[in-house]
């Protein structure tokens, strides 16, 4: 169990009582005002009449505290206190308001004794900067946009949706019901991936799946989340008019809409819903918190992939409010025999060419698959770069991924396939889907197909690798595409 101590009863205890009391673990305050014990106490705070500098009194506790906040009004008395805390808790996190009136050779023993020092004066500074700066003005904007709504918005995310995509739009959801503005959580496509099947009906989400011939003369308003323009991505008609769009992902045309926010110096769009949802003063919800912390995390695999300051940031914040017991089990979900069967089509039938691996995996029951086939091949031993693709409903589906290189796969496949589908992603983790067209009329789908789509889909990949800078083709492998033997394929199963 957390265990925080508050130390005195300065001007500022009552609102650092109020952000501890709505985190987990249990919170006790040390005064000598005794008029401030029962004005201090409620269920969630404990408070005792005690001198807070005694070192007697706080070895008597009992327990340890793992953070301790110093919060006298008195800068001397602070730093008495202080010191008082390091010498009997000198493992404990401690914070230490520094006091409106100091002089050096306090703020010294302050900085001697503690961890971290607040200075009221740039806090009040840090505080209005954030309301009247660009952060501030961008939240106001939002919370503008949102109360001009009349009637419900849709908040769309991107086709077949993942957890970044799914936090941020009930997040986005959550501030605009803050402001009386009515929402519903829309997708076209499906959720089949078990992991985010599993994320959706443990924190029991309310999504609307759309289909192609959905009315959205019932919508009064459009918030895209994690893609920015409608049309691409997902099944919008191109000219619909867009009021929200919050994205990380850098965008290839113009976007337009009455609200954009797109950073993509960030690992994911649910860090940004959480610096909204920080700003809008909003009570954090256990299963949003629980949401946008799965989205970071795994958008940014797992804090390794693209991640910035603003990720860690926003981690923090919502660590105290999610319930880690449910992120435990949406991670550690059952797997479809469908998604274990394209792993193992996958696995079989794996061409190399030097550290790239390709493989088809035929017809695709589950798209989703495609991801976690390419995770896995990536893998093997001497592979910096995997695509792996297969067919469903019409459309060729692929999933990228690379590890120790300076290819940016999202280029890649742009290059690759922009011109014949759509495509896009990550410098590590990207996609493409390409309609069959014509090719969908081959009669003899196991085999002549396919043939014509290995030949469509590596050509142009490995041509678009070849024509980048510090490719990962080795002239090894030039003489036959495909020429990896017997012998070799057995060594490589050896390593798996």
């Amino acid at each position: 169990m957390t265990s925080r101590l508050v130390l005195g009863a300065g001007p500022l205890v009552r609102s650092l009582l109020d952000e501890l009391a709505a985190g987990r673990g249990e919170v006790t305050v040390l005064t000598e005002d005794e008029h401030r014990v029962d004005t201090l106490r409620t269920d969630a705070v404990s408070v005792q009449l005690a001198d807070p500098a005694d070192r007697s009194v706080l070895s008597s506790l009992g327990w340890t505290p793992e953070t301790v906040f110093v919060a006298v009004g008195d800068a001397k008395r602070n730093a008495a206190v202080a010191q008082a805390v390091r010498s009997v808790f000198p493992s404990a996190m401690l914070v230490a308001y520094s006091g409106l009136e100091t002089d050096p050779a306090v703020d010294e023993a302050l900085e001697r004794a503690a961890d971290r020092v607040v200075d009221p004066g740039a806090a009040i500074t840090d505080h209005l900067m954030e309301r009247v700066g660009e952060a501030g003005l961008r939240t106001r904007q939002l919370q503008r946009v949102l109360r001009d709504v009349d009637g419900t918005l849709a908040v769309v995310m991107h086709d077949n949706p993942d957890p970044d995509a799914i936090a941020s739009g009930v997040a986005l959801s959550r501030l605009a019901q803050a402001v009386g503005c009515e929402t519903e959580l829309c997708y076209y496509g499906e959720i089949t991936h078990q992991e985010n099947r599993a994320f959706v009906n443990l924190l029991e989400f309310d999504l609307q799946t759309l289909d192609a011939d959905a009315d959205l003369d019932a919508y009064d308003g459009f918030a895209l989340v994690d893609h920015s323009r409608p049309g691409v991505n997902d099944q919008l008609p191109p000219e619909t008019p867009i009021d929200i769009v919050v994205d990380h992902h850098p965008p290839r045309a113009p976007v337009e809409a009455r609200f954009v926010d797109l950073r993509s110096d960030v690992g994911a769009t649910s860090t940004l819903l959480a610096d909204y949802l920080r700003r809008f003063d909003s009570l954090v919800e256990e299963a949003v918190a629980t949401g946008l912390l799965f989205g970071i995390s795994v958008d940014t695999r797992e804090f390794r992939r693209e991640v910035s300051v603003d990720d860690f940031e926003a981690a923090a914040y919502l660590l105290p409010h999610a319930d880690l017991d449910i992120l435990q089990r949406i991670e550690d979900p059952s797997m479809s025999a469908d998604t274990l069967d394209t792993i193992g089509h996958a696995i079989a039938n794996r061409q190399r060419e030097g550290s790239v691996l390709l493989s088809c995996v035929g017809e695709l029951p589950d798209r989703d698959a495609l991801a976690q086939a390419a995770d896995r091949l990536l893998d093997l031993q001497g592979i910096n770069s995997t695509l792996v693709y297969g067919v469903k409903d019409g459309t060729i589906y692929a999933s990228a991924r690379a590890r120790g290189t300076e290819i940016d796969l999202g280029e890649v496949l742009r290059e690759a396939f922009g011109q014949i589908g759509s495509a896009g992603g990550h410098a590590d983790m990207a996609g493409a889907q390409i309609t069959l067209g014509v090719l969908e009329s081959i009669e003899d789908r196991d085999e002549s197909l396919h043939e014509v789509v290995r030949a469509v889909v590596d050509d142009r990949f490995l041509d678009a690798v070849q024509a980048r800078p510090n490719h990962l083709l080795s002239p090894v492998y030039t003489a036959s595409r495909y020429g990896a033997t017997d012998e070799y394929l057995d060594s490589e199963d050896g390593e798996e």
